[in-house]
């Protein structure tokens, strides 16, 4: 958009499922966006007062509302980004999940800290909240990339803005009357209907204090830099091409199942979904044959009736992003085991695909995959194949699957080079444990107590007599 401040300037919904248009919102002129910071930063000077156990009873409500709404909230997400209903269903129950644990856990975690000083005073720790924390946020999981962010900032007393991904608008104007309706005070978190010009603008207003974003590395550095240069902190969470390593003595059955799973959950669009599979060569041509096969068994269906495993992707670009990179890869010596065509109807389709032979300078071995395609990586040993799973600028998740669970929490704590390690399955997010990652996968974390410390003040109370 050219012109963010001419009046029509619209933020259009798709089903990409159909390819059909859903809804148009209007883009807000920058007074209006002005205004709503400014609205945002005046129910912080209030909110910011409320003791934690007030703000943690509104956020439960908030959890309570997203209950309540939980079959109309994933039918929209469907409709909107094509994730199968009873995916979106398991959405919404994390985000329940994680305002029940904030609520009960806030409180404890903001609570000041008492330290005896060297020269006989008392030192007071305490966590102010610092202002407007602004969001920016992908489509792939509509209401809990949201969720994750804001619950965590509005119990540490901060105020959110939130600019969500221009597919999922909808989802996004339903959150908000969701968290309003449980009780939040008006304006506290508000939804920007923006550009992305009008969005850098944004990050370099005065009453914005830090700038959360999950999306691409590439959005990560652009983001970073603009808040850097405002001296306003932020917290990263980008892509990743995650592996998952099979050692010889895996339950072959179970890694294959897992590893399925781990690939196509939500459609395969998922930043910490299992992407590149590192199988020592002992039984690498086992776990080949099994889990092609299973991914051959992976069906499309319309995501809104349940019928498939995976519905389409979230946009054609994507789609066809993607079939690129599988091309490119194929073009340098991988080899297509199943799936890899564009199917010919309506809507952004592709199915479960793997790769074999793949190798260091191909997009399956380099880059994030974020779809349906799965990597496959002939490995050594259990040495070779740590090596492989680190040899990648990214470093969100991983896996590791064998039957000896110490020799796994080891690899997992001295070697693997992630913010997270899944023994013996995937996994996504869990309210009580820290979540992000390193290297190109960015920094801070979020949940488990961590993300309400992101952003606030750790302010140092000095009592000398």
């Amino acid at each position: 958009m050219a012109d963010s401040q001419r009046l029509g300037d619209m933020l259009t919904t798709i089903n990409p499922a159909t390819g059909e248009e859903l809804d148009r919102y209007p883009v807000m002129t920058d007074r209006e966006y002005e205004t709503a910071i400014e609205q945002c930063h005046e129910a912080f000077l209030t909110w910011r007062h409320e003791a934690p156990e007030k703000r943690a009873e509104i956020i439960k409500k908030i959890g309570e509302g997203l209950k309540a709404k939980k079959s109309e909230l994933s039918k929209l997400m469907t409709d909107e980004m094509g994730k199968l209903v009873n995916q979106g269903e398991a959405e919404i129950d994390l985000c329940v999940g994680i305002c029940d644990w904030t609520a009960q856990n806030g409180p404890k975690e903001l609570k000041n800290e008492e330290r005896e000083l060297p020269n006989g005073g008392k030192g007071v720790i305490t966590y102010s909240p610092i202002g407007v924390i602004y969001g920016i946020q992908p489509w792939n999981f509509p209401a809990y990339q949201v969720v994750r962010y804001a619950i965590a900032n509005l119990m540490a007393g901060n105020g959110v803005l939130l600019k969500h991904a221009e597919s999922v608008t909808g989802s996004a104007l339903m959150l908000a009357e969701i968290f309003e309706d449980a009780g939040l005070p008006k304006n506290l978190f508000t939804v920007l209907r923006i550009s992305h010009d009008q969005s850098d603008k944004v990050i370099e207003h005065k009453l914005v204090r830090g700038v959360t974003l999950t999306g691409s590395s590439g959005a990560g550095a652009i983001v970073a830099k603009k808040a850097g240069e405002q001296l306003k902190k932020t917290v990263l969470e980008l892509g990743s091409n995650d592996a998952y390593i099979v050692l010889e003595d895996a339950d072959m059955e179970q890694a294959v199942k897992q590893c399925v799973t781990g690939r196509v959950f939500n459609n395969g669009e998922t930043c910490v979904a299992a992407k590149r599979f590192v199988v020592v060569d002992a039984v690498y041509d086992q776990f080949r044959d099994a889990f092609v096969e299973a991914m051959k068994n992976v069906k499309m269906g319309d995501p809104s009736k349940n019928e498939g495993d995976i519905g389409p992707m979230a946009r054609e670009d994507l789609r066809d992003d993607l079939h690129e990179q599988v091309e490119k890869s194929v073009q340098k010596g991988a080899k297509i085991l199943c799936g890899g065509e564009k199917p010919d109807q309506k809507g952004w389709w592709y199915p479960a695909t793997v790769l074999d032979n793949v190798e260091p300078g191909q997009p399956a071995y380099d880059d994030e995959l974020f779809g349906p395609v799965a990597s496959l990586i002939r490995a050594k040993d259990a040495d070779d194949a740590m090596r492989i799973a680190n040899d990648s600028r990214f470093g969100l998740g991983g896996g590791i699957f064998t039957k000896d669970k110490e020799k796994a929490i080891e690899l997992a704590e001295k070697y693997f080079d992630t913010g997270m390690v899944f023994i013996n399955g995937f996994g996504l997010a869990q309210p009580n444990m820290p979540f992000g990652g390193v290297k190109n996968s960015g920094y801070g974390r979020e949940h488990g107590g961590f993300g309400m410390k992101e952003f606030v003040n750790a302010k140092a109370i000095n009592v000398i007599g």
